[in-house]
């Protein structure tokens, strides 16, 4: 194949390519999924800052401890997206793990099944009302997406002050 005829090729791919991306966020599950993603991205990398050796802090004994957030945020991941009924089989993740490994898999795990919901559902499917868990009601599938994510970033809020109170400056807040 001759230089200009690849040159071609791959501008083709990337012209494609780009408007896979565009068109994808123009759309609900477009603007979900680059959401979920950009999520799991900054909660990975907060999990993995703190040092295996203190995954049992909490800053006081009412509190849960480093570990134990992150496997709420991963039951809570898997909990809310499991009710939008997308037919995706959910994980199943240990909710006593100690281990960082272990826990950071369950984190990872409960990601990337979110994700695997949100790309089997479409525009119309997200915006269809369903039952939620009692606790929310009735609302939208798009609405129990968002309010995993809002759950996260509150737990991503205490997570942040763990860091802190074991003089680790967070990932999202280094230069």
């Amino acid at each position: 194949m001759n230089a200009s005829r690849v040159a071609g090729l791959t501008a083709a791919i990337f012209v494609v390519l780009a408007t896979q991306s565009n068109a994808q966020s123009r759309s609900l599950r477009g603007d979900l999924a680059r959401d979920w993603t950009s999520q799991m991205a900054t909660m990975m990398a907060t999990a993995d800052a703190m040092p295996a050796d203190a995954f049992a802090f909490k800053p006081t004994d009412a509190q849960r401890d480093f570990g134990q957030q992150i496997l709420h945020v991963a039951g809570a991941n898997i909990g809310l997206m499991g009710v939008l009924g997308s037919g995706v089989t959910a994980p199943t993740i240990n909710q006593e793990a100690t281990d960082k490994a272990a826990i950071l898999e369950a984190l990872n795990d409960s990601f990337d099944y979110g994700a695997a919901v949100l790309e089997a559902m479409n525009d119309a499917e997200l915006q269809e009302r369903i039952q939620g868990p009692a606790f929310m009601g009735e609302g939208t599938r798009a609405r129990f997406v968002y309010r995993a994510m809002m759950h996260t970033e509150d737990i991503y809020g205490q997570m942040v002050v763990y860091l802190r109170l074991n003089g680790i400056v967070p990932p999202a807040s280094r230069p």
